[in-house]
């Protein structure tokens, strides 16, 4: 690597030897006697071990287990950018319970096994009615239920199933037991608005008081063409008066959409 024309960075030049101090001073200090990582770690976890044996005479550890690869062998974590974290402001349980209910079949089984306390017959008997009613994603439910439980909680899962039916299938229903924590972590790129709901609001009043809209016949047409939704019902009459319990959710809550992906949040105050 020294001789290739890329060469090789300081920090990747120094990351054994500085792995290997964080090993040292955790041990020294904390009685830290057990490292573990991925197998790709295995050298740096090696210059740990040779560093605090030699410098404490202490006998240590270290454990490496196989990747967990996504299914074109690209390696999940930090450094890919595509991470799964168990701190739910970094992955809502929402995304968590999204993540694994995508995964193909080629890898499900093998992460009902690695990811859950299944019993491995309920897993190959999970398998066995997946192979006759491939449609249900039976397998891909189950590891994602599992995990999301076991991360989050039951509280967790629950939260997880609400922004599924809210966002996949457009219940109202789930929409309105929604707390504000799953609404901004559902739609984390929603503009959140505060409104006062004044007597005749109409729809074209609240697109404009919420800035989804441009002024003028183009916002209009936005609404005619159908282009606007309130609850996940599309409102094609700019001139619709909005109406509790329909427009407006009984947790005092619209959720607006423009076009396909521009979410707003409109909160309303004094109802």
């Amino acid at each position: 690597r020294l001789r290739s024309a890329e060469g090789m960075s300081l920090a990747e030049f120094l990351y054994p030897a500085l792995q290997a101090y964080d090993f040292l001073h955790l041990h020294q200090h904390h009685g830290c006697r057990i490292q573990l990582g991925g197998h790709d770690q295995m050298g740096n976890i090696m210059s740990g071990y040779e560093l605090v044996t030699k410098m404490t005479g202490t006998d240590v550890f270290g454990i490496t287990v196989p990747l967990i690869t996504s299914t074109t062998g690209d390696k999940l974590g930090k450094t890919a950018g595509n991470a799964v974290w168990l701190n739910r402001d970094k992955t809502s349980p929402f995304e968590l319970y999204q993540f694994f209910v995508r995964q193909q079949d080629n890898v499900v089984e093998k992460y009902l096994k690695l990811f859950t306390f299944l019993p491995l017959e309920e897993i190959a008997h999970i398998m066995e009615m997946h192979a006759k009613e491939p449609e249900k994603w039976g397998p891909q439910k189950r590891l994602a239920a599992e995990v999301t439980k076991l991360v989050h909680g039951r509280e967790g899962l629950e939260s997880a199933k609400r922004c599924t039916k809210a966002l996949y299938y457009s219940s109202v229903e789930a929409l309105e037991e929604m707390s504000d924590q799953e609404l901004q972590e559902l739609f984390r790129q929603a503009t959140s608005a505060e409104l006062m709901l004044e007597p005749g609001m109409t729809v074209l009043d609240l697109c404009r008081k919420a800035n989804a809209i441009p002024d003028g016949p183009s916002g209009y047409r936005k609404i005619t063409d159908g282009g606007v939704s309130i609850n996940g019902n599309r409102v094609t009459n700019p001139e619709t008066v909005l109406i509790l319990g329909q427009h407006i959710l009984k947790n005092g809550v619209s959720l607006l959409r423009v076009g396909k992906k521009n979410y707003y949040i409109i909160k309303w105050l004094q109802l």
